[in-house]
């Protein structure tokens, strides 16, 4: 992300989303649901929006997408 020249974006990044996978990168569903996960991301992408184009709209779909695509109903 630094390279892109969006790494101010991502400050705090890691400890927001701190314990969500395991050390060997799976997801850790013992420790948080993924719908939780989900909805965290998507408010980081919606503050990247508001930053990058002063709208998050941009971003409103990301979370009933993952969903659908993962569970196959929405949630």
């Amino acid at each position: 992300m630094g390279r892109l020249g969006w790494g101010g974006h991502f400050r705090g990044l890691a400890m927001r989303l701190d314990g969500a996978f395991g050390a060997d990168g799976t997801f850790a569903h013992d420790r948080l649901r993924f719908v939780d996960f989900v909805d965290d991301v998507e408010e980081l992408l919606e503050e990247v929006a508001r930053q990058e184009r002063g709208d998050e709209e941009a971003a409103d779909d990301f979370e009933e997408y993952v969903l659908q695509h993962y569970t196959g109903d929405g949630g």
